[in-house]
């Protein structure tokens, strides 16, 4: 079909949206380091004020999925995206603790409920495209990882202070991303708001009658499952990588950097090659895919005999994980057609659960153990979600909380059309 002007300007800005999003995360994440020194944080406490922040982003998820009841998701993106722009600028700005905490703690509760109100619009316009367009946002947002990170190199190759970083490179990105914004809103609702696509003939989402009551969880547990343990694997990457290849496979200092490096760049084409395999494939299909090739990874990954070996290893993981993260919001999504607003909100819940897990539990197993050890428990994880893996061919439900609709299922999703009866 012929896909209107309005919905490919719709796509073009959603990607410019995820691309800032991912630098200003990658600016803030790759800097960590600096504001440790800024405000005096001891090794100690470090890891409690890094977890404070995927744990309100749980909470700022949870939320929005109440917002999003009365406004469209695309709007919600619009404002948060400068304010999590000024809790980043603050974050340089800052001299005494508690403003960390506070603009650490408003950043943590903003990016939740931005990156469930992104999913939740790119679900949305997946629809209105009637094909699979969703690993493509998420493309955008490890090209904008990599773009802060650039960033922050070249802010501690000048010896820039965090602050003037930090408002340099959000004079640089906002401005574009603010420009783009009216092409979301400005979209019929029934293309940019996920819950209107998925239910074309409901009331308006903001009366009595269409709001979900008693939403099951049980059709989302096997996608949360799969969400934490991806997400543990994301972060034992991104993590461990360096440290396991200079500590247990002996490389060099420069060597111990290619193992991130090669993920990221089998991320970003994964990514970009993903959405011809779900089109030609199904959604189901390419996460049971790509559940395989992660555990492949890491088990390259725990028997590399030396660095070059293991570094590869992480490069396969990081194709096998690019396609998983992203068409799990399609999957949830699928399973609760008449409420795509909860699911999506619900599923990205996990991913801050899998953040908070991850990085400990392999840090104290390499710490008590050894690091070719650790890498063995993202493993096993990795092999346990397999056997849950065939349950995501499971037919739609029907919508609890809104009386009977007929779901149509999103594209991309081996969906089964189902009427609540």
């Amino acid at each position: 079909m012929e896909i209107p002007v309005r919905l490919r300007r719709a796509r073009s800005a959603l990607l410019l949206v995820f691309l800032v999003h991912g630098s200003v995360f990658a600016l803030l994440v790759t800097r960590i380091p600096a504001i440790q020194d800024r405000y005096g944080l001891s090794d100690a406490a470090l890891p409690l004020f890094l977890a404070a922040v995927p744990l309100l982003a749980g909470v700022g998820s949870v939320t929005v999925s109440r917002v999003v009841r009365r406004v469209p998701a695309p709007a919600v993106v619009r404002v948060l995206q400068p304010l999590i722009c000024l809790c980043l600028v603050g974050v340089g700005a800052g001299e005494a603790v508690w403003q960390l905490v506070t603009c650490l703690g408003v950043f943590g509760l903003l990016v939740g409920a931005m990156e469930a109100s992104l999913n939740m619009t790119g679900v949305g316009i997946q629809r209105g495209y009637g094909r699979s367009i969703m690993l493509g946002f998420h493309g955008a947002a490890s090209l904008g990882g990599i773009l802060g990170a650039l960033l922050a190199w070249a802010g501690a190759h000048w010896h820039l202070s965090l602050l003037a970083l930090f408002v340099g490179s959000v004079a640089l990105l906002l401005p574009f991303a603010m420009s783009v914004g009216p092409r979301l809103t400005k979209q019929p609702r029934t293309v940019t708001d996920s819950r209107a696509a998925a239910e074309p003939a409901a009331q308006p989402s903001s009366s009595p009658a269409a709001r979900p009551r008693g939403v099951p969880w049980k059709p989302l547990l096997p996608i949360c499952l799969i969400m934490t343990v991806a997400v543990i694997a994301d972060s034992t990457a991104t993590n461990w990588s360096a440290k396991f290849l200079e500590d247990t496979l002996h490389s060099s200092e420069a060597m111990a950097t290619v193992p991130y490096a090669l993920y990221m760049a089998a991320t970003l084409v994964g990514r970009g090659l993903g959405d011809g395999w779900v089109q030609r494939w199904g959604a189901v299909a390419v996460v049971r895919a790509g559940v395989l090739l992660s555990a492949v990874g890491f088990a390259v990954v725990a028997a590399a005999p030396e660095p070059l070996t293991g570094a590869l290893g992480f490069a396969v993981l990081g194709a096998g994980l690019s396609v998983i993260l992203p068409q799990l919001f399609v999957v949830g999504a699928q399973r609760l057609p008449g409420t795509v607003d909860i699911a999506v909100a619900r599923v990205n819940l996990f991913n801050y659960v899998g953040f908070l897990i991850g990085p400990p539990l392999v840090g104290a197993v390499g710490a008590a153990v050894s690091y070719r050890a650790a890498m063995c428990v993202p493993l096993l994880l990795v092999l346990g979600v397999l056997l849950v893996a065939g349950s995501l061919a499971q037919p739609a439900q029907a919508d609890s909380g809104s009386g009977p609709t007929s779901a149509q299922p999103v594209p991309g999703s081996e969906a089964t059309t189902t009427t609540a009866g």
